[in-house]
């Protein structure tokens, strides 16, 4: 008989981003209007995005007093919320994206940023 092997519920961690030096970086970032933490989000996120990045992203803003029906798709429950859609796996930040290190970490580019300032 044969069996098949199931990742376990916290396998999804261990997993890394696909190579990002060939693949388009998708990011949404959810806000509620055009409030300062919002604003704040996007400039910090657009920042990180242009220094680590180069380029090799977009970024999707989805404003949720126009479109609340799309937090639904993303599981949305605070904002700002960022969300990595691609590459895979999907990972979610909350918050207004001041602390560097945490969006790196939070967007799996921490590894890589520590070897480019070594």
């Amino acid at each position: 008989m044969k069996t098949k092997k199931v990742k376990s519920k916290t396998s999804w961690r261990k997993e890394k981003p696909t190579n990002t030096k060939n693949n388009k970086w998708i990011l949404r970032l959810y806000v509620a209007g055009q409030t300062q933490r919002a604003i704040t989000a996007f400039n910090n996120l657009k920042s990180i995005c242009e220094e680590k990045l180069k380029g090799n992203y977009k970024i999707e803003v989805i404003d949720l007093l126009q479109n609340p029906q799309l937090a639904r798709d993303d599981q949305i429950l605070a904002i700002p919320t960022l969300v990595r859609k691609l590459p895979v796996p999907v990972r979610r930040i909350i918050g207004d994206l001041s602390i560097t290190e945490r969006v790196l970490v939070g967007l799996d580019l921490k590894e890589q940023w520590e070897l480019k300032n070594k």
